[in-house]
């Protein structure tokens, strides 16, 4: 077990290093991170709802039982049954403990939605910025790639350059005579005519 533990802390020290050499590749990891949580925020949401609504759906069936039962009480009561009224009104509690106990649900239900649903707008503003910032590296390290190339002389560059009008270039110097020379011979032969 420690052979396996020392060699995935090797492997992380190795990846984190690795990161910190790349950072676009770290803002890549760390915006799938976030994509990640996002989704498993917006499951918990769901589930959040979901639960919600079946405890609206309790809390609405128990306020028909409390509705129904009160109703059995004043029947029991008109009709002089104070046993049965007893009882309804046992029961009459017990539907309302239980209503509370729902309620009270409902209501952390609630907030852990709102929390939840904070979450995600947070995870999601921080996910668009890590993208933002991401993009921003890839078009630096576009424009940096594009610069190199376009300062990279290629191979016939190279040679122009070289002996482009350099004077101590001795064929540069034989063809600027010779060109020389056959520019004056056109001269006089024109000047002849």
């Amino acid at each position: 077990m420690g052979l396996f533990e020392d060699f995935s802390k090797f492997l992380e020290t190795r990846l984190e290093e690795f990161l910190q050499a790349n950072p676009h590749l770290e803002l890549q990891a760390l915006e799938e991170q976030l994509r990640e949580q996002e989704e498993d925020t917006l499951r918990l949401i769901a589930d959040l709802k979901a639960k919600q609504k079946q405890l609206e759906d309790k809390i609405l069936e128990t306020a028909q039982d409390i509705q129904r039962w009160h109703i059995r009480i004043d029947k029991a009561d008109q009709a002089g049954r104070q046993d049965l009224a007893a009882a309804a009104r046992d029961r009459e509690a017990v539907l309302l403990r239980q209503g509370n106990q729902l309620w009270g649900q409902m209501q952390g239900v609630k907030e852990r939605l709102a929390k939840a649903q904070e979450l995600q707008k947070q995870i999601q503003t921080h996910r668009q910025e890590v993208h933002a910032k991401a993009a921003e590296i890839n078009a630096q390290r576009a424009q940096a790639a594009a610069s190199q190339s376009w300062n990279i002389p290629g191979w016939d560059e190279t040679a122009n350059y070289r002996f482009q009008n350099n004077p101590a270039d001795p064929l540069e110097q034989v063809f600027q005579k010779w060109e020389t020379d056959e520019e004056l011979e056109q001269l006089k032969r024109n000047m002849g005519k």
